[in-house]
């Protein structure tokens, strides 16, 4: 009973003092903490920092994108809208990249499939190039620039690749490995194509779940359906996103 009491006088008392905070401390400071930046009035400017430094933030915003690399409705979404979104709020979300859409594939021989592609061969060597970079270089961070480069060119992923992998600095020889290899095509075969499949594309998912509503939404302002998903501090571009008409 005495360590009960004692709790609550210890919470109570913990609760007051972080209530009656002023702004004492110097400005080096101020986003050293949720408590303090809000005693100081900067709890809004501190959000980023604060959301990337805190051992207890909010979980990221699960989104995922199925979408074929040459597809033209793909690649207006990726350039208008999750491109924009991403250099914005990346640091809440937990990207996951599917190049692969409406493609089908057929078992050719042992470990090895060949894959038949909505916009053609093309597309079907673009999704290839885009799954063996997810692979290989395997931190978001680096996957999406590069992906976001060759999208950028819309075509002709065979000469994009490798343009985008000279821009970044990336091994593009041990791309075409994995593409012209066992590697390729299992990692093809491996990838998630929904059940029950996808009827447009892009085909995107919020937390694992897709309504129209949903797609709907991420087609028209991505940005403020991540920031209105996202539970905890709210970056200051959503709020920038908020108070703009």
């Amino acid at each position: 009973m005495k360590t009960f009491l004692a709790m609550v006088v210890f919470s109570v008392f913990w609760l007051s003092t972080v209530s009656s905070l002023t702004c004492d401390f110097p400005s080096n400071l101020w986003c050293s903490s949720t408590e303090i930046a809000r005693a100081c009035k900067v709890e809004q400017q501190c959000a980023d920092r604060i959301s990337a430094d805190s051992g207890t933030r909010a979980p990221k915003v699960n989104f995922g994108v199925y979408y074929e690399c040459i597809c033209p409705d793909s690649i207006q979404f990726i350039n208008s809208q999750l491109s924009p979104t991403f250099l914005k709020i990346g640091s809440i979300i937990n990207l996951e990249l599917v190049p692969y859409g409406k493609a089908k594939e057929k078992h050719v021989e042992l470990l090895k499939w060949e894959s038949t592609c909505h916009h053609g061969q093309d597309e079907c060597l673009g999704n290839l190039i885009q799954t063996c970079v997810i692979h290989i270089l395997g931190n978001m961070s680096k996957i999406y620039p590069f992906v976001d480069c060759m999208e950028q060119f819309g075509m002709w992923p065979d000469t994009s690749g490798q343009t985008c992998a000279e821009r970044l600095g990336v091994d593009y020889k041990a791309i075409m490995n994995c593409v012209d290899g066992p590697l390729g095509s299992k990692l093809e075969h491996q990838i998630d194509k929904l059940d029950p499949p996808l009827t447009s594309v892009p085909w995107v998912t919020l937390n694992g779940v897709h309504t129209p509503e949903i797609q709907n939404e991420a087609e028209t302002d991505l940005l403020r359906l991540i920031c209105d998903t996202y539970t905890g501090i709210k970056p200051k571009a959503c709020q920038q996103d908020k108070s703009s008409p």
